[in-house]
C-alpha cells in the first residue's frame, strides 16, 4: 500500500471511530430566577424544583435562586429578554400570572414569543382566606358583605392589579352574582407571604392566592381558608377545605407552575431542559412535593406548552375585557 493510500485508510479509520460531538449538558452554576421576593409561589418553584433537579443529578451542583421582584414578573421577563437572551443555564419560574400580564399588555413591547416555554410541573389552586378571628365564617358570608358594600372587604394578593390573584377574586365575585366588580379593593404585594402578613396583622380583610402560599399560615391557625377554587376537594390534609363550587359559587382558579428560558438558547439546550423538567415532574421526589404542598397534576412541555400558552393568553385577554380590566 502506498503512503498516500495508507494515509487515506488511517484517516478513514479515525473518522469512523471518532467520538461524536457531545450533546448539551448544563454547566455548574445553574440559576433560577424567581420574579418575586422570598416566600412566594415563584420562590417556592425555584427553590423546591432546584433542590430536586440537584438530587436527581440533572444539574451539576446546586441551583441558585435569584429573587427579582417587580411589575408582576415584568422586571424578570424584561431582564431575560434584554440581558440574558442566550443564557442556556438559566431557568425562570412562571405561573398563570405571566400569561395574564402578557394578555393584558402589561409587559410593554414584549410578548410570549420572546422566551422559550419549557414545561409545567403542577397546578396550585387558588384560595380565599381570612384571619382566624374574621367575622366571615364561609365564602357566602364574605360575598354577602361585598354585595352589601363592595368596598367593605379589602383583598391582598401577590399579583399586580389586574393580575391572576386579583382575577381570581373577580371570577368568584362574578359567579356569586356581584355586579360591582370594579369597586372591590385589591392591594398588591411582592409575594404571597407579604400579603398574608398584612391579612394576619389585620390590615387587610382577606387573602387571594394559592394553596402553597397559604399552607404555613393555615397550619399554624393564623388564617382560615374559606374556599379553594378547584373542581373538587384537594387530597390529604387539604381535603378539609371546602371548594367554592360546593358553597354555590362556581369559580375555578388553577395556577400552573413551571418554567421558561431565554429565546436565544440553541435547540440542544432547550431539549435538554425540556427532558430534565419532564424527568423532574415524573420523579417520586416531585410527586411527594406535590402531595405535601397541595399541587395537582398539570403537565405540558415543549410544543404542547407553546400551544397551551397561546390559548391561555387569548382566553385571559377575553376574560379581562369581559371583567372591565382591559379595553377591547
Amino acid at each position: 500500500m502506498t503512503r498516500t493510500l495508507l494515509a487515506v485508510a488511517v484517516a478513514s479509520a479515525l473518522s469512523a471511530t471518532a467520538i461524536p460531538a457531545m450533546a448539551y449538558e448544563p454547566s455548574s452554576g445553574t440559576e433560577c430566577i424567581a420574579p418575586s421576593d422570598p416566600g412566594g409561589g415563584w420562590d417556592f418553584t425555584c427553590r423546591t424544583a432546584g433542590r430536586v433537579l440537584s438530587d436527581l443529578n440533572l444539574v451539576p451542583g446546586n441551583v441558585q435562586t435569584i429573587n427579582m421582584p417587580g411589575a408582576g414578573g415584568g422586571v424578570a421577563f424584561a431582564h431575560v429578554v434584554s440581558k440574558r437572551a442566550s443564557d442556556d443555564n438559566l431557568l425562570i419560574a412562571a405561573s398563570t400570572a405571566v400569561p395574564t400580564r402578557l394578555a393584558q399588555n402589561q409587559f410593554p413591547g414584549m410578548n410570549m414569543d420572546m422566551v422559550n416555554w419549557i414545561a409545567t410541573v403542577g397546578s396550585d389552586y387558588g384560595v380565599i382566606a381570612v384571619p382566624k378571628d374574621s367575622p366571615y365564617q364561609d365564602l357566602n358570608d364574605l360575598m354577602e358583605a361585598i354585595k352589601e358594600d363592595p368596598k367593605s372587604v379589602k383583598f391582598a394578593g401577590a399579583s399586580a392589579n389586574g393580575g391572576w390573584d386579583h382575577l381570581k377574586v373577580l371570577i368568584a365575585a362574578k359567579a356569586a352574582g356581584i355586579k360591582t366588580l370594579r369597586e372591590i379593593p385589591y392591594l398588591s404585594y411582592n409575594n404571597g407571604g407579604s400579603a398574608l402578613t398584612q391579612v394576619v396583622g389585620g390590615h387587610v380583610n382577606a387573602f387571594t392566592g394559592d394553596v402553597s402560599e397559604a399552607r404555613g399560615f393555615w397550619e399554624s391557625g393564623d388564617i382560615r381558608i374559606l374556599a379553594v377554587l378547584s373542581p373538587e376537594r384537594l387530597p390529604g390534609e387539604f381535603s378539609k377545605i371546602p371548594t367554592a363550587k360546593e358553597q354555590g359559587v362556581d369559580a375555578i382558579g388553577p395556577n400552573w407552575r413551571g418554567f421558561y428560558m431565554p429565546a436565544g438558547i440553541d435547540d440542544d439546550a432547550k431539549q435538554y431542559w425540556i427532558d430534565a423538567v419532564n424527568k423532574l415532574y415524573e420523579s417520586d421526589e416531585w410527586q411527594q412535593v406535590m402531595k405535601n404542598n397541595g399541587l395537582m397534576p398539570f403537565h405540558y412541555s415543549g410544543e404542547e406548552f407553546d400551544e397551551f400558552m397561546a390559548q391561555q393568553v387569548k382566553d385571559i385577554h377575553e376574560l379581562s375585557v369581559e371583567l372591565g380590566l382591559l379595553q377591547q
